[in-house]
């Protein structure tokens, strides 16, 4: 917790101090022909041509190809990962679609001027940002090894312990430690761990907090909810002078918070409409659900269960509120992990690393879906194939309606996936032991 904060502390200094100073574009691949894009921009030639586009796509260009006629499609993916930017950006979908396209269609796998154009067009205006290095951290690749140095010194830091309250929070291994970064520009860096799933707990205070706000605005939420701090522990059972939670970040004001989610829907419908924000908030990127520490944390819960009669008593909750319904939902929407959404995004590399390192693939989640239910519905026929042929798995268990991933893929009009599954039902002999039928309720357990 320490060296988290100590890092913290340090990264908040660097981005607010020395890091957003304006540093002259100096790029190592700049051009000869036509120096850099600030220089040119601030230059009268470049002052004339700033409302044409083109002209911007022809200079990103020169700058890039340092005098040569063709850019190889790899050297300008790596000039863009030295600004930050990444190529799975949703800001820059429709030129890495169009360079994927463009590249099926060289054969030396580098790009003309005009085919450099046809890809970046569509996102100028970013990549323009980018390499004139208007964004906020303008020189990326230093920031990044400075937090190299700062990851590393943190990470002989062994004071503190792993998180007990909750049986499947202490199988986590105190050895584990990553730093995630994503600037205002969407500049991203990683270091360590940083595939290993974990669970939200607390952190996700602040996403339900904005969910509520999303859902009613500020001045509805904060009839019920304080915004002081409390000066207390988290999870005390205590309210202000208005019987109102001290502020969304304590539990007794996460619980309230809870209530004002998606106020009229059933909490099955809930869970799904904040698993969708969350997955839009993380980019489209992995977000899961833990059935396991869900049902840890309602079986540990009392605690909360004791802060949700309180703040009853105290009609703290808007008028009709299910208080043993919100405590489920507050509990599920603390036990975020990703696995399913790995097989949900068709991400094969993620699914081959969790097969790997031996995690079962045939885990549940509450409503008892598979990952190759949930692949089946999302039409990804690589996923499919890669559970059944690589990892085993069951292609016909049954979710809590009944369902199996044949019937998924049948509603959702997947035809290629339909004749994969259709192969191997005929292939597929269940199991008659004990320990089969064991192993098919599995649930999340071997994420933690």
């Amino acid at each position: 917790t320490k060296s988290r904060v100590v890092l913290t502390f340090v990264v908040s200094r660097l981005l607010s101090g020395f890091w957003s100073s304006n540093v002259a574009w100096k790029h190592p691949m700049q051009t000869h022909q036509c120096g850099g894009l600030n220089d040119y921009m601030s230059s009268p030639q470049g002052s004339s041509k700033k409302g044409i586009l083109p002209s911007l796509e022809d200079l990103l260009f020169y700058t890039i190809a340092e005098g040569q006629e063709k850019i190889p499609a790899h050297k300008f993916t790596t000039a863009l990962k030295s600004t930050g930017l990444r190529t799975g950006d949703p800001r820059l979908k429709e030129c890495m679609e169009m360079l994927k396209v463009t590249m099926k269609t060289t054969s030396d796998g580098a790009l003309d001027r005009h085919l450099f154009k046809k890809c970046v067009q569509s996102n100028i205006v970013l990549l323009t940002q980018a390499f004139r290095k208007k964004f906020v951290i303008p020189d990326f690749q230093p920031f990044c090894r400075h937090i190299g140095e700062l990851y590393d010194n943190a990470k002989n830091m062994s004071g503190g312990q792993v998180a007990d309250y909750i049986p499947q929070l202490a199988r986590f291994s105190p050895d584990l430690w990553a730093v995630s970064l994503c600037t205002v520009d969407g500049q991203r860096h990683t270091v360590g761990d940083t595939k290993v799933p974990f669970c939200l707990q607390s952190c996700v205070k602040p996403l339900k907090y904005a969910i509520a706000v999303h859902d009613h605005g500020t001045e509805y939420v904060h009839r019920f909810i304080g915004k002081e701090p409390s000066g207390l522990r988290f999870n005390k059972l205590f309210l202000n002078e208005d019987d109102k939670p001290h502020n969304p970040m304590v539990n007794a004001g996460a619980i309230v918070c809870t209530s004002l989610i998606k106020v009229t829907e059933h909490t099955t419908t809930k869970s799904m409409q904040v698993m969708n924000f969350m997955n839009k908030l993380a980019g489209n990127e992995y977000v899961g659900f833990s059935n396991a520490t869900f049902q840890s944390e309602r079986e540990s819960g009392d605690r909360n269960f004791a802060i949700g009669y309180y703040l009853k008593e105290k009609k703290c909750f808007p008028e009709g509120t299910d208080m043993t319904s919100i405590l489920d939902f507050y509990f599920q929407v603390k036990s975020v992990i990703n696995l399913l959404f790995a097989a949900y995004t068709g991400d094969v590399s993620a699914l081959r690393r969790f097969a790997l390192s031996s995690m079962d693939m045939e885990q549940r989640d509450y409503d008892s879906r598979t990952a190759l239910h949930v692949a089946a519905a999302e039409g990804h026929a690589e996923v499919v194939r890669f559970l059944l042929e690589a990892c085993k798995v069951n292609p016909v268990p049954r979710d809590r309606w009944g369902n199996t991933p044949m019937d998924e893929a049948v509603h959702f009009g997947h035809h290629d996936v339909v004749t994969i599954l259709r192969d191997y039902h005929n292939l597929y002999s269940p199991p008659e032991s004990p320990a089969a039928k064991e192993n098919a309720e599995k649930n999340l357990d071997s994420m933690l």
